[in-house]
């Protein structure tokens, strides 16, 4: 099989996609995720200053973020870690959702 064959192969296999592509998307979305963990520590931290209580929706957002990551890794990969993982940021997801609804209605601060 020669260089041009091998290449003609590579590209059917990835449908089209270039691999440098693929590569800075995922660096991308890496980093978008980065900041926005820095983001959301930021404003918790103020509003603890400002208003007394930290607003769980924006810690909601993050954890629901992270749990999709997790179970889009699961359903990729199948393996039992990413399940365990997966179900721990659920959960925590779930829990913010709890406490910022009871925040809203007035029950916590």
């Amino acid at each position: 099989m020669n260089r041009e064959d091998i290449l003609k192969k590579a590209q059917t296999e990835n449908k089209g996609k270039d691999y440098a592509d693929i590569e800075a998307q995922k660096s991308g979305t890496r980093t978008a995720y980065f900041v926005a963990v820095l983001l959301v520590i930021f404003v918790d931290t103020v509003n603890g200053f400002v208003l007394g209580y930290v607003n769980r929706g924006m810690d909601f957002v993050l954890f629901t973020m992270a749990f999709v990551a997790f179970l889009t890794k699961y359903i990729i990969l199948r393996k039992r870690h990413e399940l365990f993982v997966t179900i721990m940021w659920g959960l925590l997801a779930l829990m913010m959702l709890v406490i910022w609804i009871l925040q809203l209605c007035g029950v916590m601060a």
